[in-house]
């Protein structure tokens, strides 16, 4: 369960020990390395385009020059090199689209790249007898671009640019030597073909200043996104809300997920607003770190950024959420569901005896994957945004109003949408549009609207899941699940313990662990596109992923 070590008040994040002083620097951020290789991957692609367009086009106009003579020239090495770096740059554009590829190894074969372009420029210009009447005189070549180009699409250290970037746009003098020495481009002096190129030694200064500023930039956003004793990775979701994060404990190596909270959605520009949000942030975020069913997703962490940006640090999940279980393997049988809804329960019943009530259970919350050697184990997310069930305080108006979570419509219970106290019987109708979801494929209520959703929980009876799908749903669970449906909290299931009651008392197949390991086998094995086989109705097959995605981040109903 949660590290007490690890959970603490609401604080600033600080920095590791030693980070940003001499003799340290900040590695770039993954997803920032990743986005470069993609860019990478479309300027060699780009670069192969342009060899075979200035291979043709040069060619038309010598054809021009000599009179628009009907025979095609002959291929020259020009071509031959032009060629070779054609498919050079298709290799590195298909390697590097590879996502299994470490993005430094790519950048660095970029690089390389980039000296390799740099070489087959100086060939092919030099290559060919020097024209009549050519001057040499200092010039700015393609050469000089192209290092200029990669400093701002390749992130490296200056001293590495500086480098590489003096190998590239020597090979313009070198081949210049190499042409005097075939006799094919006489001119006086060997420091001519130092002076005719100096601008681009010029452009290798510019590019150091460039490479500075998007690695400096790089290692601000590295800096930004260190919560507290962790450090941030690569991103695996986007939101309304914010963003979530794959992360790291400096310390132990642990990973985890950061779930990100922006300061805009949390009081609107409101300062004092802004303060009362954080107040019952953390309050709440202390009471959801010390819930301890293994059913709960486990909190490590959580704080306030120097921007106001709340962080919930938890535990990174292998698995899918309920929403994406459905939405991908279609609805699920109804001995999985009752397994599903056990688990939640035990989840709820701890926060309810707590006097905590979740308020924003959906299928997006509820995660289901393998913990050790179990498999379909639930966990319950967003822990840290919920509510005291004895909350009265006058904050709890302003706090509710800056939006730090009201619930999602297609799943709220009716006592939610006109604004009365809620318990935890609020939870259970909830778990009750999840079930229905579950087992349908769709939501209690569809509307064109969110007015039209809530309106339909205040006044209008749901349809019976047994008549909107093909497959028989048990009676007594299609009974029990309307009864979590009632529109007034007394006719529902009283406790999350009396609704697991009556769901064991349901003449009903039992969810095997040889089943679920089954199920997840079989996902893993079919790949996303193809359908897994003797497996019940609900099973198609999708590769098992690491999903930290699964902390919502602001979806709608």
């Amino acid at each position: 369960m949660a590290d007490p070590h690890l959970i603490g008040p609401v604080a600033r994040p600080t920095p590791a020990k030693g980070a940003g002083t001499r003799g340290h620097q900040r590695a770039l951020p993954v997803d920032l390395l990743r986005d470069a290789s993609r860019r990478l991957a479309i300027m060699a692609l780009v670069a192969g385009a342009l060899w075979i367009l200035g291979s043709v086009l040069g060619h038309l106009a010598d054809r021009s020059m000599r009179g628009g003579s009907p025979e095609w020239p002959l291929l020259g090495v020009g071509d031959v090199i032009a060629a070779i770096s054609v498919l050079t740059s298709v290799l590195l554009f298909f390697y590097a689209r590879q996502r299994d590829r470490d993005p430094r190894r790519i950048l660095d074969l970029g690089l390389a790249y980039m000296v390799f372009t740099a070489f087959a420029l100086g060939l092919t210009f030099h290559w060919e007898p020097m024209p009549t009447h050519f001057l040499i005189y200092p010039q700015i070549s393609w050469i000089g671009a192209v290092v200029l180009m990669f400093a701002a699409i390749v992130p490296s250290t200056p001293a590495k640019t500086l480098a590489v970037g003096l190998l590239a746009v020597s090979m313009n003098p070198i081949a210049m030597l190499f042409a005097r020495a075939k006799g094919t481009w006489p001119f006086s002096h060997a420091t001519d073909a130092l002076l005719m190129h100096y601008p681009d030694y010029l452009l290798v200064g510019v590019a150091v200043v460039i490479s500075h500023v998007v690695t400096s930039l790089g290692r601000q956003v590295a800096r930004a996104r260190e919560m507290g004793s962790y450090e941030l990775g690569e991103l695996l979701g986007r939101g309304g809300m914010g963003e979530v994060y794959k992360a790291t404990h400096r310390m132990l190596a642990r990973p985890a997920a950061i779930k990100l909270i922006r300061p805009e959605t949390i009081a609107a520009g409101d300062p004092a607003a802004a303060q009362l949000a954080i107040v019952r942030f953390r309050r709440e975020a202390e009471a959801a770190a010390n819930l301890r069913s293994p059913h709960t997703v486990e909190l490590y962490d959580f704080g306030v950024t120097d921007d106001q940006t709340l962080y919930f640090v938890m535990e990174l999940l292998d698995g899918m959420d309920l929403e994406s279980l459905v939405r991908q393997h279609g609805p699920a049988p109804a001995a999985r569901v009752a397994h599903i809804l056990r688990q939640t329960c035990a989840s709820l019943e701890e926060a309810h005896l707590r006097g905590m009530v979740h308020r924003d259970i959906k299928p997006a919350n509820i995660h289901l994957g393998r913990l050790g050697l179990v498999y379909d184990f639930v966990k319950v997310l967003d822990f840290g945004l919920v509510k005291p069930i004895a909350d009265r305080s006058p904050e709890e108006a302003l706090t509710t109003q800056v939006g730090l979570i009201i619930g999602t419509p297609g799943y709220m219970a009716p006592e939610m949408v006109r604004g009365d106290r809620v318990d935890g019987r609020a939870d259970l109708y909830a778990l009750g549009c999840v079930a229905y979801y579950l087992l349908t494929g769709r939501q209690v209520f569809d509307g064109a609207t969110v007015m039209e959703v809530v309106s339909k929980h205040l006044q209008t009876a749901p349809v019976p899941p047994s008549e909107r799908v093909a497959f028989p749903i048990p009676p007594q669970l299609e009974g029990l699940l309307l009864a979590c449906l009632a529109k007034n909290p007394e006719e529902r299931p009283q406790s999350a313990a009396a609704l697991v009651r009556l769901l064991d008392a349901i003449d009903i197949e039992r969810w095997t662990q040889a089943q679920a390991e089954e199920w997840w086998a079989a996902t893993a094995a079919a790949g996303k596109d193809k359908p897994a086989a003797k497996l019940p109705h609900a099973a198609t097959g999708e590769s098992v992923t690491r999903a930290a995605s699964i902390f919502e981040t602001g979806r709608g109903p």
